[in-house]
């Protein structure tokens, strides 16, 4: 049997799931207790009680049978009706049936009085504390009144509330220390979750044992990762430092030369520099950039004016409200440039689009040019990625790091970068999601 259906109703939250957890067999508990309780207790003991009323209700009746006349009838009522605790009288008004819709032992006490005799007319226990009923004799109805606490238990509510108020103070209790143990994880949670998004948040590992030692693998893990982005950093851009200056040597010789055989010379010179430039802004670290609250649609303007201005074929399309966001500033222009760079090197037009969504924000930048199969899309945003034949083709593609800026960008705010079809232009479609 599947529980599929199930997971819907769910609560997501760590905290969420462990409550149920912890108040689901409690309730159960109680609810199992009280019913076992109401059985026994307001049906067997009521039934009971009822019960030896009932005989006394007949051996009542059974001395009014015998007495010869009404009065006789009288007599006997005034002798026996103090000493069984009844109060009873004959030409009385007509009892009305009644009962509280709470009183559900009293559905028990009416069945057993009139269970097997007819002689037992209606029963009013609308009044809390009596009960009232009509008995039917040789001279005439009587009227029958007595405790009520002769037929039911006294107090029955007190277990039934010394149950709901103890479950509720231990589950009160547990929680406190549940989430006393659950605070660690949180913790772990919102450390890891910043990591991800090029953030380094103060982290003490702490709580249980095997949680700690969780917190513990993630520091060396960070600390791997700081290690090895610092060394990428540093290795990449040493040696695009140390190849720029016998490069623009080289460019500076090949500008003072006459001889016209050196313009390829010159142009793979210049194409160089742009690979050394690509290179430097690949191993730029951008972590280092504090999140600024951004109106996300005015920046998106000024990028799409900027390319126009630099004569690219670049619209702004549809641009819905987001309200301030906290990004990179300068991280998130360097990757939607690269995209529309991208865009446009391979197409004759590009449109930049903003979609808002309740946790993240969706930039999506879109061509017309050949697009990217889907077999090869998770390829092309690794660094040095050259796609071929169809993207590379004449084009000046560049290193193929722009792709893999934008996607390291990207997973730096808790995103990504997807790839896909443009609906609207037939090429590639490029979404660069953040989170909010």
């Amino acid at each position: 049997m599947s529980f599929t259906w199930l997971k819907q109703y769910m609560p997501r939250s760590l905290y969420g799931r462990a409550a149920l957890i912890l108040i689901l067999p409690v309730l159960v508990l109680q609810i199992i207790v009280s019913v076992a309780f109401i059985q026994s207790h307001f049906e067997g003991v009521t039934e009971q009680m009822t019960r030896n009323i009932r005989f006394e209700l007949d051996y009542l009746r059974g001395e009014v049978q015998t007495a010869p006349d009404r009065a006789s009838a009288e007599a006997v009522v005034s002798r026996l009706a103090p000493p069984l605790a009844l109060n009873v009288r004959f030409d009385a008004p007509p009892v009305q049936p009644d009962r509280l819709w709470y009183d559900f032992s009293g559905l028990v006490v009416i069945s057993t009085l009139q269970q097997g005799r007819d002689y037992v007319g209606t029963i009013d226990l609308g009044q809390e504390r009596l009960v009232v009923t009509e008995i039917d004799t040789r001279h005439g109805v009587m009227r029958v009144s007595f405790d009520r606490r002769r037929v039911s238990a006294s107090n029955p509510h007190q277990l039934l509330v010394w149950i709901v108020l103890t479950g509720v103070l231990m589950t009160v209790i547990a929680f406190i220390f549940l989430r006393n143990q659950l605070r660690p994880i949180k913790r772990l949670a919102a450390a890891a979750s910043a990591f991800g998004k090029g953030e380094v948040i103060p982290y003490k590992a702490s709580g249980a044992s095997e949680v700690r030692e969780a917190g513990h693998a993630f520091l060396s893990m960070r600390a791997r990762i700081e290690r090895q982005i610092e060394q990428r950093t540093m290795i990449l851009s040493g040696v695009s430092h140390d190849l720029r200056t016998p490069l623009t040597r080289m460019r500076l010789g090949l500008s003072m030369s006459d001889d016209p055989d050196v313009r390829d010379l010159d142009r793979d010179a210049q194409e160089m520099e742009q690979m050394l430039e690509a290179f430097l802004s690949f191993a730029r670290d951008d972590a280092a950039e504090e999140r600024e609250p951004l109106d996300v649609p005015t920046l998106l303007q000024d990028i799409v004016n900027d390319a126009q201005r630099a004569k690219r074929p670049v619209i702004l399309g549809e641009v819905e409200e987001t309200g301030p966001v906290a990004l990179r500033k300068i991280g998130v222009r360097r990757a939607i440039e690269n995209l529309i760079g991208n865009a446009v090197r391979y197409g004759k037009q590009a449109q930049v689009s903003l979609m808002a969504q309740e946790r993240t924000i969706k930039i999506v930048v879109e061509d017309d040019g050949p697009g990217i199969p889907a077999e090869v899309r998770e390829e092309a945003v690794k660094p040095f990625a050259r796609l071929e034949p169809g993207r590379n083709q004449n084009r000046g593609s560049g290193v193929g790091l722009g792709l893999s800026i934008a996607s390291d960008i990207a997973r730096a705010h808790g995103g990504t970068l997807q790839l896909g079809e443009s609906p609207m232009l037939g090429g590639l479609k490029a979404e660069l999601v953040l989170a909010r």
